[in-house]
């Protein structure tokens, strides 16, 4: 495994990372770690399942019912 100094940071930076960790029960190092990890590690795109589990309720189902019967010249007339 590889090591990271960061160095110049805002002591409001460190403070707040030091709260975070002590709030999740792990030093300040181990939070650290989370947080890169958490930020660079996790994938860019939602499952669709997700995305399809977070959408908001539209209506009842019958609301989009296909109607098989009509022409394309009967939908955009």
């Amino acid at each position: 495994m590889a090591n990271l100094v960061v160095r110049q940071l805002d002591e409001a930076v460190v403070r707040a990372l030091k709260r975070r960790a002590a709030e999740n029960q792990r030093s300040a190092e181990a939070e650290h770690r989370a947080i890169l990890q958490e930020a660079l590690m996790q994938p860019t795109r939602k499952p669709f399942a997700r995305v399809l589990a977070e959408m908001p309720n539209a209506g009842d189902d019958t609301d989009f019912a296909r109607d098989d019967t009509a022409s394309v010249e009967d939908v955009f007339s």
